[in-house]
């Protein structure tokens, strides 16, 4: 009893750091850029009372605002994505870039962008998810066949790394601006969703994040082994082919409107398991949906204070935050006693 009750304050903890550093820099993301909007200014802007300064209205309104919610969503898409893959395979280095499904959904938005002349958001989308999707099957399909995590987690490189050279061959046969157009949207970008298209994004995020709260008794029961699962009712079938989808969902989405984010999916899973000290996914999973958009936020933050005269690439500002994490991680292997 008196652990738990040191659990449950240790878990009232993490929440409440995590939520207020998530609104610290979603505010933080309205005020900062190139140009200094006073947070004053920002929250009347933001409830409705519009500025003086015109220009402000439509910085606040038309471009940090979007960004700052595609940036909070996507993150947190991520993040849950990497989480259920890691559980799923037990295996702390899977994720959607690990195991070759963004490099999939890359697939998908490349056929679509290079190849089809006119595309809208829902083509690129439905592209993006079918080869997210094909990908996800593939590794399911050896997850059965493959015990040992780390051949699998081969193959799923394998696979990305197949992907990837058909990409290149697309590439080298398309015309030159629709190269230029593919390899911009490759460096991703949280800024550009528009608020005419956020309601799409927020749509299809939202799905798959309730999808995955939706997962949390199956996950803990996976986490133990399938022989456990069956045991406590579970149709691991049934289970893995709603991670499945639910993935390729959220990954597809984040892919089609972003650009593939790089090591968001793979480093924050970790990130919360330290905040927590547990891998229970009654809490797991939502402290890393807040942990996902915490980083998120974090990195788009970072892109928009270059004094270069542009954002930076969010892949570059991704990768200085979590290929840290993932060292640490890997180097202290006493954090993975989970996956065992």
């Amino acid at each position: 009893m008196k652990q738990g009750g040191k659990n449950k304050g240790n878990y009232s903890a993490a929440y409440i750091a995590v939520c207020l550093t998530l609104l610290l820099l979603f505010f933080a993301n309205i005020v900062a850029g190139p140009v200094k909007v006073p947070l004053g200014d920002a929250l009347r802007i933001l409830f409705g009372k519009l500025s003086t300064q015109a220009s402000w209205n439509q910085i606040v309104l038309g471009s940090r605002l979007p960004q700052a919610v595609t940036a909070l969503l996507g993150g947190a898409a991520l993040a849950v994505s990497g989480l259920q893959l890691q559980t799923l395979f037990k295996n702390p280095l899977a994720g959607p870039s690990i195991l070759g499904i963004s490099d999939g959904a890359n697939l998908g938005v490349a056929l679509a962008m290079l190849y089809i002349s006119t595309t809208s958001y829902l083509t690129t989308i439905f592209a993006a998810f079918a080869g997210a999707a094909i990908v996800l099957t593939i590794i399911i399909w050896f997850s059965r066949k493959v015990r040992n995590n780390v051949m699998l987690l081969i193959i799923g490189i394998m696979v990305g790394y197949l992907a990837s050279s058909v990409i290149s061959i697309l590439n080298f046969n398309a015309s030159a601006d629709k190269v230029h157009q593919y390899v911009m949207w490759g460096m991703g970008d949280f800024g550009s969703v528009s608020m005419d298209k956020l309601p799409w994004f927020v749509s299809f995020t939202v799905v798959g994040l309730l999808g995955a709260l939706l997962m949390v008794k199956p996950l803990n029961a996976l986490l133990l082994g399938d022989s456990y699962a069956i045991n406590l009712g579970i149709n691991v079938r049934r289970a893995r082919l709603a991670i499945l989808v639910i993935t390729g969902i959220l990954t597809a989405t984040v892919t089609a409107f972003c650009g593939p984010i790089s090591f968001i999916g793979l480093a924050v899973p970790h990130i919360a398991r330290l905040v927590l000290g547990s891998s229970n996914h009654r809490h797991l999973v939502p402290v890393t949906i807040l942990a996902g958009s915490v980083v998120a936020l974090l990195c788009n933050l970072l892109t928009n204070l270059s004094s270069t005269g542009g954002p930076l690439p969010l892949n570059a500002v991704t990768s200085i935050v979590g290929a840290p994490i993932i060292i640490y991680v890997i180097m202290n292997r006493k954090n993975l006693h989970y996956f065992n």
